[in-house]
């Protein structure tokens, strides 16, 4: 595939594209009408190359991939009827510190704080760190398996599959209609929950070596060597994402099984969003 990549995320009552240089997000609206904002989007790569490298790369993308989703959201929450107005610089800035504050607690303080109790069984550093990365691995498959039951969240994977499908659709160049979009998978190799997973199993294997401080150590290092854990993940899913080798595609499947509850099957009206949304960042 030589096409230009493109990604996106679900939002409420809508799809958010990215790529050609701009971001688009389309939100189906209370009285039915499709609403759309676009914006250019520019990345800090751009002023500074040496971020565009691989295995560095990873971490500013997903970080600015935060900012962009979290204003996202904030669009179709106040275009959907949601909400009255969008978040200020200042929400922001605060929804983005406690989302991580939030995701350090759930897969970095807990495992970590919880391993302790396995002293009784091994004092060995290696097997502990491996038993803590296990233990993210539960709480981050419980976690996902929790939100999949609630009503609205499974309104927002339904446009997670839009998203899925029509990214599908125009990375095989086909004409973006409803009738075509229809006919791919929701399973994509490129999703964000096939990357968080690949995150969650290269942290076991980066931080089985890094001995057993006190606690606060533990936490510290972890937090520190994030952005090597996401620049090694993020390489592993863009190739994975290109190539059409049998044990690479192999060994995306756990990622491609985990979207069965991150997806739902869309409806004509939600695709038609998604299609939107694709065709705004293209125009």
């Amino acid at each position: 595939m030589d096409k230009p990549l493109i990604g996106g995320q679900a939002v409420i009552e809508g799809v958010m594209m990215r790529g050609f240089g701009k971001v688009a997000t389309a939100v189906r609206e209370a009285d039915g009408n499709i609403t759309v904002q676009v914006n250019p989007v520019t990345s800090i790569s751009d002023r500074f190359p040496i971020l565009k490298l691989p295995f560095i790369r990873g971490s500013v993308i997903l970080f600015e991939s935060l900012i962009l989703g979290i204003k996202s959201l904030s669009f179709s929450a106040q275009a959907a009827g949601e909400e009255d107005e969008q978040l200020s610089d200042g929400e922001l800035a605060g929804t983005i510190i406690f989302a991580l504050a939030l995701a350090c607690v759930l897969f970095i303080a807990i495992p970590t704080g919880a391993a302790k109790f396995l002293h009784s069984i091994t004092e060995d550093p290696f097997y502990l760190n491996l038993a803590e990365g296990f233990l993210r691995l539960i709480i981050f498959f419980a976690y996902i398996f929790a939100i999949s039951k609630l009503k609205d969240i499974q309104r927002v994977f339904q446009y997670h599959g839009a998203e899925h499908k029509t990214i599908f659709c125009y990375e095989a160049d086909e004409p973006l209609t409803v009738e075509n979009v229809k006919k791919f998978p929701r399973l994509h190799p490129r999703c964000g929950t096939a990357f968080l997973l690949i995150v969650m199993i290269v942290s076991i294997f980066v931080f089985a070596f890094l001995g057993w401080p006190d606690l606060w150590l533990r936490i510290l290092s972890r937090i520190i060597l994030l952005p090597v854990v996401a620049g090694i993940s993020y390489e592993i899913i863009r190739f994975a994402g290109r190539s059409k080798n049998s044990f690479v595609r192999l060994a995306i499947m756990p990622g491609l099984w985990l979207q069965y509850l991150t997806t739902r099957e869309p409806d004509d009206s939600m695709i038609e969003v998604a299609i939107k949304s694709v065709n705004a960042i293209q125009d």
